[in-house]
């Protein structure tokens, strides 16, 4: 049953009401009348229908089922940002744990993390000495609204050698290696 189905369904406030009383517990047609001040003959009318476009079955009980397939048919599809990266492993990885020029969140496995530090190490230019707090703010974009800070952002990219740093100054110093094999 599509979502369009199961709202034109409920669309009708009479059988709305029939359907909210049998989810909170009417089992008879005379259950329903009593808990929806409905008369009989608009109780029979709205059970047929509903019955009949599959929502109630014979019992007078609501196929909550068909909900929650309506739900994930209906689910935005989340267009999938690309992330330029050849390897689908990677851009897999790295979309898992960055949206947007965002970090979400740092993957707990080793391998993983190291993969979205290099994308975020993209951010630096080589060759070019930042000093903290031109680090600090690039970093801070990435963290924004995220569960990362910038500052522990900043001690994995040194502890992982992708920026060096010396008297203040910041350089980015790794570059991309070959990770792939070590994954999960």
């Amino acid at each position: 049953m599509t979502p369009a189905e199961i709202v034109g369904l409920l669309a009708e406030p009479d059988r709305l009401r029939v359907v909210s009383a049998l989810v909170l517990g009417a089992r008879t047609p005379t259950d329903v009348g009593a808990a929806t001040g409905l008369a009989p003959r608009e109780v029979g009318r709205a059970l047929q229908k509903l019955q009949a476009g599959g929502l109630v079955d014979d019992r007078f009980e609501v196929r909550a089922e068909l909900f929650k397939e309506a739900a994930r048919s209906a689910a935005p599809v989340v267009p999938v940002e690309d992330l330029g990266y050849a390897d689908p492993g990677v851009e897999q990885v790295v979309g898992r744990f960055v949206r947007e020029g965002r970090l979400l969140s740092f993957p707990a496995q080793g391998p993983k993390r190291r993969m979205v530090l290099e994308h975020v190490a993209q951010s630096f230019e080589p060759g070019r000495r930042y000093p903290e707090r031109e680090v600090d703010a690039v970093l801070r974009a990435w963290t924004d609204g995220g569960a990362a800070d910038h500052a522990t952002l900043r001690r994995y990219l040194v502890d992982h050698q992708l920026l060096a740093r010396d008297a203040g100054e910041y350089w980015r110093s790794g570059g991309w290696i070959d990770v792939l094999d070590e994954r999960d």
